[in-house]
Order: structure tokens, then sequence, then C-alpha cells
């Protein structure tokens, strides 16, 4: 498994270490075994769209898509031309309700990460059609490092969404960085994350410090 260059220094300990040896054999078993999603080539999507120099807020969600053709490394996030899944289809439901931004006709959300936004999940992996099929094999060791080296910048807003997210927040430093903790968009937890109005408070938390509001706004 790869790791983006830009990544690469920052993450060298925790790519060397034996923990990440053992999740990648285990991931590539997997493979052989099973169809795991996203494909090899999309797996750090979400750090190749994202370097660390330009991550201004980052996007926490649990696991990848677990069904063909959905995951392609950037969280809630699916390529166009895929049908929505019901947690990003409530997620442009709050877009809409919080800053009134239009659905934009497809799934993409690559353009908030080439604005800044770090579109993480907690796991990289999954097996298809089995949620949560790979947590505890080192990914969550991983993603770790990476909030940790976000955390060396001087201002950041941390999206948490959902409970695995919501557990990461201990390793965020709030002097110095912004959390917004809400709800998962999955059916199941709509009701809470419906109203919840992430958006406006992460930019409000920008603004706070001083820095630019991040446009959320999708293009058609």
């Amino acid at each position: 498994m790869n790791v983006p260059h830009s990544w690469r220094e920052a993450l060298s300990r925790a790519v060397d270490s034996p923990s990440f040896a053992r999740l990648a054999s285990f991931v590539e078993a997997e493979r052989a075994e099973h169809e795991v999603f996203p494909p090899r080539e999309d797996v750090f999507a979400a750090l190749e769209r994202t370097p660390p120099t330009h991550v201004r807020a980052v996007l926490l969600g649990q696991d990848p898509y677990h069904d063909v053709g959905q995951a392609h490394g950037l969280c809630f996030s699916v390529r166009r031309g895929t049908a929505l899944p019901p947690s990003l289809r409530n997620v442009f439901k709050e877009l809409k309700s919080d800053l009134g931004c239009d659905a934009p006709g497809h799934g993409d959300l690559g353009a908030w990460a080439e604005r800044g936004v770090l579109l993480l999940n907690s796991v990289l992996t999954v097996r298809a059609h089995a949620a949560g099929s790979h947590r505890g094999r080192g990914w969550e060791q991983f993603t770790d490092a990476v909030l940790e080296h976000v955390c060396t910048a001087p201002h950041v807003v941390f999206l948490l969404w959902g409970k695995d997210a919501r557990d990461k927040a201990k390793r965020i430093d709030t002097r110095r960085h912004g959390i917004v903790e809400c709800a998962h968009p999955s059916p199941l937890s709509a009701r809470k994350f419906l109203g919840s109005r992430p958006f406006s408070r992460a930019n409000a938390a920008l603004r706070e410090q001083g820095q630019a509001e991040i446009d959320w706004s999708l293009p058609s």
C-alpha cells in the first residue's frame, strides 16, 4: 500500500511500523479471497487529493461504502453516475437546509477535497457487503497518525460524524482546533443529523480563528 508522496514523511513512523505491515498483509489477503473496496488505486485518494499543507478542515467518517461501485477513497463520496447512497442524500439535504446549497446532481465530493477538506474515513478499506469488516485491523492507528499530523497545523476544523469519528476527538487539541460533532447521516441516525448545521458551524469555527470560510457548494 503506497501512501502518497506528499504525506510520506509526515506518516513515516506509522507506515514503517510493524502494525502497518500487518495491516497491509491483511488487506492483500482479503483481496485474494474477497472483493474489497475501494480499489487499490483509490485507498489513499483522500490523502492524494488533499496534501498536508492544504488541509483546512477534516471530515471524518467511519469506513467506506461496501456496495459495488460506490467507494472511491473519499468519505461519503461516490463517483459521478453512481446512485446516491442514503447517507449522502442526507448530507445534501442538510447542506441545502444549512447553507442553501443545491444538490449537484451527482455524488462526487472531490471539489471539497480540492478546497482543503480532507475527506477521511477512520478505516480505509472494507470487504464487499460487510460493513465494518476491516475494523480493528490497524487502520485506526494509521488514521490516528494522520490526525496527529494535521493537528500540528495552526488551526483546522474537524467535522466528526458518527460514533467512530467522535471517538477521535480525544486526539484533537481543542485549544488550537475547532470540532463540530454530529450524528452519522445514515438513515439510522438521520433524525439527529438533520438540523445539526455542521457546515455553517465549521465556517464559524474558522472565522473565529481569522480563517477564510470554506465554500461548501458543489459544481453540477
